[in-house]
């Protein structure tokens, strides 16, 4: 073992917690391979992650902290099923058949050379699930999220959110979901669940459904922890790349988007140079490569959209008609609301304001986006802002107020009621 030392004092607490977290999928995913009892793994996994938690930081952390938590988790998975009595006789007969993994103390790692990133991802994706399930199970299984925290980034209660995972397990149990993938099991046709899984998750962080902050940086890097795993395990996948690269290019605005007083700072009026250069570089790069290929896919592009803001020095230097062609393209395969949207406010910046009214407007008619929920907080927001460059500031304010009442996020808000010409309600 490592001296105690090593998880002493608070940057000895947080190695450790980062050591944790990095290891639970590995952890889950041998117990998970071994038993094929997704629920009760869990269940053991996070047991052997209290053991650690009350006794690396005295007596330090194991030269095998992988294998040392498997085989913790082995015992711990024995003690339930144990307790569920004759009928899961057969799994603990197994269990018990191999002494290393049931004795800490054995040396040897126990099944620590493979990869389970990608099986575990793809489990937890599962097509039984419903999509809030899959988001939540891969960020309790494979982010190693508490349910507390989870809940708190959808704005739920944690007994709320402790059920839907409970139910997720118990539906994949329900399915004979099991860790092997089969021949007959589509893993190509599940990979862009993952990825719109990691999307979901980046998106929730980045601009956060709920509470004070706009952002939940916890969030954003599991995203792009799960997103660098994902690639690592399929480098060649032009999509993976173009999801990475599109996490990097987005994150790297991330400290200019709030002043100190964590107010909103729109994209217009940041201070570039507080950009992460190392992210956007890193992210550039990725997205080139995968450019090269011959299919271009709805990730690339958004990257690709992200690379021509992140090249622009300034704002005024922005290749706006670029974006609105890339948005137009993003469009023909992925035609949603927030699609539309993003494109409305692209044609305003590149041909002016009128002219993305007028397409808002146009949409707004044959998609219905003020009434669509995933985006009828931003189409007032965005037509507030057109119509308030137009002139038009008292039909402005209405559409600022509208987006206002609409946002569940307090920077959101405050900046929302900031851009009224009229006081807001409590300075009346």
């Amino acid at each position: 073992m490592a001296p105690p030392t090593d998880g002493t004092g608070e940057a000895g607490t947080r190695r450790i917690e980062h050591m944790l977290r990095n290891e639970t999928p590995h952890v889950l995913g041998a117990l998970v391979r071994r038993f094929g009892r997704f629920e009760l793994a869990e269940d053991a996994v996070q047991e052997a992650l209290i053991v650690a938690t009350g006794r690396w930081p005295d007596k330090g952390v194991p030269d095998e902290p992988r294998s040392w938590l498997i085989r913790v988790g082995y015992r711990k998975m024995i003690d339930l099923i144990r307790s569920e009595q004759a009928a899961h006789r057969r799994e603990e007969d197994a269990a018990y058949a191999d002494p290393v993994l049931v004795d800490p103390s054995r040396p040897g790692p126990a099944v620590v050379d493979y990869d389970d990133s990608l099986q575990l991802l793809l489990l937890c994706c599962h097509p039984a699930l419903s999509e809030v399930s899959q988001v939540a199970l891969t960020l309790r299984a494979v982010g190693g999220l508490t349910t507390d925290e989870i809940a708190h980034a959808y704005g739920t209660t944690e007994s709320t959110m402790g059920t839907r995972i409970s139910r997720a397990k118990q539906t994949l149990t329900k399915a004979g979901a099991r860790f092997e993938m089969r021949d007959e099991d589509d893993v190509t046709g599940r990979l862009p669940v993952v990825m719109k899984m990691l999307y979901l998750i980046f998106n929730e962080g980045y601009t956060a459904t709920a509470g004070h902050r706009l952002t939940r940086t916890d969030l954003t890097a599991e995203a792009i922890r799960l997103a660098r795993m994902l690639h690592g395990v399929l480098p060649g996948d032009a999509e993976v790349s173009g999801l990475l690269a599109l996490m990097l290019l987005t994150e790297a605005r991330r400290a200019a988007r709030t002043d100190p007083h964590q107010e909103l700072v729109v994209l217009s009026e940041q201070d570039r140079t507080g950009w992460d250069e190392i992210l956007i570089t890193e992210g550039r790069e990725l997205i080139e490569q995968a450019w090269s290929q011959e299919r271009v896919g709805p990730y690339q592009l958004q990257a690709a959209i992200a690379a021509t803001h992140a090249q622009a020095k300034t704002a005024a230097e922005t290749d706006w008609p670029q974006i609105a062609a890339l948005y137009l393209w993003l469009e023909r395969l992925q035609p949603t609301a927030p699609v539309r949207l993003s494109r409305t406010v692209a044609v305003a910046h590149a041909f002016g304001p009128r002219r993305g009214l007028a397409l808002l407007e146009q949409l707004d008619r044959d998609h219905h986006l003020t009434d669509d929920p995933l985006v009828a907080q931003r189409a007032h927001a965005v037509r507030a802002h057109l119509l308030d460059q137009l002139g038009d500031h008292d039909r402005a304010d209405d559409e600022f107020s509208a987006a206002a009442a609409l946002t569940r996020n307090e920077a959101e808000r405050r900046y929302l009621r900031r851009r009224t010409h009229r006081p807001a309600p409590e300075e009346r």
